[in-house]
């Protein structure tokens, strides 16, 4: 017995090291949540544009001075706090929303994703009590993202590697920047091992945010009596739109029912993610989200879980996604007319055949 349990110790351990250090991991998911993640702070960016002063600027409340305080017991950093100046800000704001849209769309991703980890980071810290809470998990990922290879999907970075193979393709072999085979191989594992790591912390991550919120859930009596919906949709701060809240409020089996699903939800999300449960998991907890958004007013926080469940599903599924929407697109264009082609709009050939004076007319559109 002990040696069937060393035996399959042993085995376990090297499929683990075989995952960790064989290929890279969900490279279309991280590339998703690059890209997800730079549009959501892009436009957050550009939704508080007027009101930026007040949230980050040097006139702000929350003053520099109270910052320095608090990053002297949390030790954090901002680079907004570097100057007074204006013109400082709104050079660091324009700074922040280049860095954003490169960011989404995969622009030397290595360097952007590490300014894009300082921009979100700095912003974070600067004014820490003045957002709704949905750019802590974007904070959290910008850091992670930082550690894979965001960019090697669906990205300029990809297209312009494509480009380079069909060039290097036609002409001769360039130079490698490491010439010995051993030194590629060692930068090459160790590349997917720093990414495959990095994509497993920020799976944990999620799990552990659903997990502990449902937990959290369970131990409140609002949520065991399943009236804690009726509260949250009578709060003033949490009512975009006082008139749906009112409505939904008027139906109280439905938010007992959500109140109940949404627990079991999240307490089961992390033992549910090894099988095919969790697509029906994913797409209601995408339901919950876009409830969230549109109900309670928080599409930042509702965007950035959304995009964080990107992580679960496997490339097989954006591979597939791909091919659907290229197979539609090829369906939209073959259905519409070409000039030119018969049933195209265009005039049809006239005269008949035997008919005196239609062999001339037949015979025009030839020539």
């Amino acid at each position: 017995m002990g040696g069937t349990a060393h035996r399959r110790t042993a085995g376990a351990a090297q499929r683990f090291v075989a995952l960790l250090t064989g290929r890279p991991v969900s490279l279309y998911a991280v590339s998703v949540m690059r890209a997800g993640y730079g549009m959501l702070y892009l436009v957050f960016l550009l939704r508080e544009f007027p009101h930026r002063h007040e949230i980050w600027g040097p006139g702000s409340p929350w003053t520099p001075a109270l910052a320095e305080q608090l990053f002297a017991q949390t030790g954090w950093n901002s680079i907004l706090t570097l100057s007074d100046s204006p013109a400082y800000f709104e050079l660091c704001y324009v700074t922040a929303l280049v860095t954003s849209t490169l960011f989404m769309l995969g622009w030397r991703t290595r360097a952007i994703s590490v300014l894009f980890a300082v921009v979100v980071t700095s912003f974070h810290a600067r004014s820490i009590f003045m957002t709704d809470g949905g750019d802590n998990l974007i904070l959290l990922m910008a850091v992670y993202l930082v550690f894979t290879g965001c960019g090697r999907r669906w990205s300029l970075d990809a297209r312009r590697n494509r480009l380079k193979t069909a060039r290097a393709g036609r002409g001769p072999e360039p130079a490698r920047r490491f010439p010995s085979p051993r030194l590629r191989q060692a930068r090459s594992t160790l590349t997917t091992v720093v990414h495959n790591c990095g994509v497993f912390v920020m799976a944990a991550e999620v799990c552990f945010l659903y997990g502990s919120a449902g937990l959290y859930k369970v131990q409140g009596a609002s949520w065991g009596s399943g009236t804690a919906l009726h509260y949250v949709l009578n709060l003033e701060l949490f009512q975009p739109w006082p008139a749906l809240s009112h409505f939904a409020d008027n139906y109280a089996v439905l938010i007992a029912i959500a109140s109940y699903t949404t627990v079991l939800l999240q307490v089961a999300f992390p033992f549910v993610l090894f099988g095919r449960l969790k697509y029906p998991v994913l797409s209601m907890l995408l339901g919950m989200h876009v409830g969230i958004a549109v109900v309670m007013g928080l599409p930042l926080f509702s965007g950035a879980m959304i995009v964080a469940d990107a992580v679960f599903l496997p490339d097989r599924f954006y591979t597939s996604l791909a091919r659907l929407c290229r197979r539609a697109r090829r369906r939209t264009g073959a259905s519409r007319p070409v000039p030119g082609r018969p049933g195209s709009g265009s005039v049809p050939q006239q005269g008949r055949t035997g008919v005196p004076g239609s062999r001339r007319r037949a015979a025009s559109p030839r020539a």
